[in-house]
């Protein structure tokens, strides 16, 4: 079972989170303008990128807990 990440843990990590997910949204959407579909502005990223900055980071918390626990031996 994966442990839980903690609340320091998640909050140390939401600003890396949000931020990648803000910039790759950015640039998903102006790759995705090839195909006629309108390009997201920095505003709009910023705003996606911290609504699924929270589930990303939480995911990926989870796996620095697993990671530790496999590096203390247990």
């Amino acid at each position: 079972m994966t442990p839980q990440p903690s609340w320091r843990l998640l909050a140390a990590l939401y600003p890396f989170g949000a931020g990648a997910a803000a910039v790759n949204i950015f640039f998903a959407s102006l790759i995705a303008s090839w195909i006629g579909w309108r390009v997201l502005t920095p505003y709009e990223s910023v705003i996606w990128g911290l609504l699924l900055g929270v589930p990303l980071t939480y995911v990926f918390s989870r796996h620095i807990e697993r990671l530790k626990r496999q590096a203390d031996g247990g």
